[in-house]
């Protein structure tokens, strides 16, 4: 079998910066959630090369993640797996299937779908496990957890997986320019027709201006 070294070199590239984004972008949002735009990376690379491509970059970058600048262990580092896979393997695999813009933006609101689903069921299930205060029962910590899914967890994962749909629909082009430009990319790896018109342009910003908004009510600054 061939070794791919052009794609493993972008791999590897998008794996550092996602550990970067995850190391150096931190937004809190609501009690112990907090954003970071890791899933962007994953989204992109996901749809150069495939939803494989997407679950080993995650597991890549949780597993350094737990290692270095993580306090949740293993835990953490499962549930990072599973809601970077949910969004991005999911938007990859669509996409795949429908390689055009119209195949692109069903992924990515597919995927948010998926991954406030999944990890509705996730953090209801495994959240309990590192929230337990001392004294109190698993029941205990799973039924405050459950009173939290719907006014914390789902409302932290739409906005999350909207602003990291926005934004790879802005940097998916100038990504894969770039690496084209550098001969690292061919260009039948990458076909999203993503026309950067002002109107997409603008309709983009003001989602992301919306979901800006939306974290900052949710710190109670607004």
């Amino acid at each position: 079998m061939k070794l791919d070294t052009k794609k493993l070199t972008i791999l590897a590239m998008l794996s550092a910066l996602a550990f970067l984004a995850v190391f150096l972008i931190r937004i809190p949002a609501v009690a112990f959630l907090s954003y970071e735009p890791k899933d962007v990376i994953f989204a992109i690379g996901g749809f150069m090369f495939g939803p494989l491509s997407v679950a080993a970059m995650s597991a890549i970058v949780s597993l350094i993640e737990m290692v270095t600048i993580s306090s949740t262990g293993i835990i953490g580092c499962v549930m990072n797996i599973l809601s970077s896979c949910s969004f991005a393997c999911t938007a990859a695999y669509v996409y795949k299937k429908k390689r055009t813009l119209q195949g692109a933006i069903v992924g990515l609101v597919i995927g948010c779908v998926i991954m406030c689903a999944i990890m509705l069921l996730w953090n209801y299930l495994i959240t309990p496990l590192y929230m337990q205060n001392e004294g109190e029962t698993i029941e205990q910590t799973r039924a405050f957890v459950a009173s939290k899914l719907l006014p914390w967890f789902l409302p932290f994962n739409l906005v999350k997986g909207t602003i990291n749909g926005a934004l790879t629909m802005l940097l998916y082009k100038p990504v894969t320019s770039a690496l084209r430009r550098a001969r690292l990319l061919e260009s039948s790896r990458s076909q999203v027709p993503v026309k950067h018109n002002l109107g997409l342009i603008l309709v983009l910003l003001f989602v992301l201006v919306t979901c800006v908004l939306a974290l900052l009510v949710m710190q109670g600054k607004l």
